[in-house]
C-alpha cells in the first residue's frame, strides 16, 4: 500500500500540535507500522474470501492509539464506510483526529476517549491491537460485549515491557488467549519482537 500526500501532510500536523511530540512519533516506529501494514493486508485477504457483499464497511479500533491505523485503513483498497478509533488515554484523541483530518470532515472518522472493556457497539469489524495491554479478566469483559456477527481483529506480541500486562509466548499461546473461532492467524518477525494476529469471530 502506499500513503498518499495528503494524508502524510495530516500525519505532520498531528505531530506538531501534539503536546508530546516524541510519544507520537512512536506510532510510526518500523514496526508500528510493518504490524499495521500487514493487518490490513490480511484483512482484506479475509474480507474477499470470506464475505458476501462488498459493500463498505464500519470499523471500530480499540486501542486506536493516535489513528495511525485509521489513516492507513482509510488508505488502503477496503471499502470503508466510518471508522470509530477509541482509546483511554485522552491525550489521543485531538491527534488521532488531526491524523484522519479529511475523513472526519467528511463524517467518516471520529476518535474518542474511553475504556474498550465497557463498549458496546454495532459495527462489523472490531480490531483490537491493544490486547498486551489488558488483563485476562480485562479482555474476557471486552469479548463478552462483542457481537457474534463482528469480525474481530487481534494483535499481540512477546515483546516483555511493564505496559504489556498479557503478552504471548507463541501464536498458539495466543489463539488459547483469545477464545474466539478463528479464521486466520499468523506471526510477524520484527527486529524487537514478534507480532501475532488472530482473525476471527466470537
Amino acid at each position: 500500500m502506499q500513503i498518499d500526500t495528503e494524508h502524510l501532510h495530516y500525519w505532520m500536523q498531528a505531530i506538531r500540535q501534539s503536546p508530546n511530540p516524541m510519544r507520537t512519533m512512536d506510532a510510526l516506529w518500523q514496526g508500528q507500522l510493518k504490524s499495521k501494514e500487514w493487518l490490513i493486508d490480511k484483512l482484506s485477504l479475509v474480507l474477499q474470501q470470506y464475505t458476501v457483499s462488498s459493500s463498505p464497511v464500519s470499523i471500530e479500533i480499540h486501542g486506536g492509539w493516535v489513528g495511525v491505523l485509521a489513516s492507513m485503513l482509510f488508505q488502503s483498497d477496503i471499502p470503508i464506510k466510518r471508522i470509530y478509533s477509541l482509546d483511554i488515554d485522552p491525550m489521543c484523541e485531538p491527534i488521532a483526529t488531526m491524523m484522519n483530518k479529511g475523513e472526519e470532515i467528511e463524517g467518516r472518522f471520529q476518535a474518542s476517549t474511553g475504556d474498550m472493556c465497557n463498549l458496546i457497539s454495532f459495527v462489523d469489524i472490531v480490531i483490537n491491537t491493544s490486547c498486551e495491554h489488558i488483563t485476562q479478566e480485562q479482555y474476557e469483559t471486552w469479548l463478552s460485549r462483542r457481537n457474534k456477527d463482528q469480525l474481530l481483529v487481534l494483535q499481540s506480541n512477546n515483546y516483555k515491557i511493564d505496559e504489556h500486562v498479557r503478552t504471548a509466548d507463541s501464536l498458539s499461546g495466543f489463539m488459547e488467549q483469545s477464545h474466539v473461532g478463528i479464521i486466520w492467524s499468523g506471526e510477524l518477525t520484527l527486529p524487537l519482537y514478534t507480532r501475532y494476529m488472530v482473525i476471527g469471530k466470537k
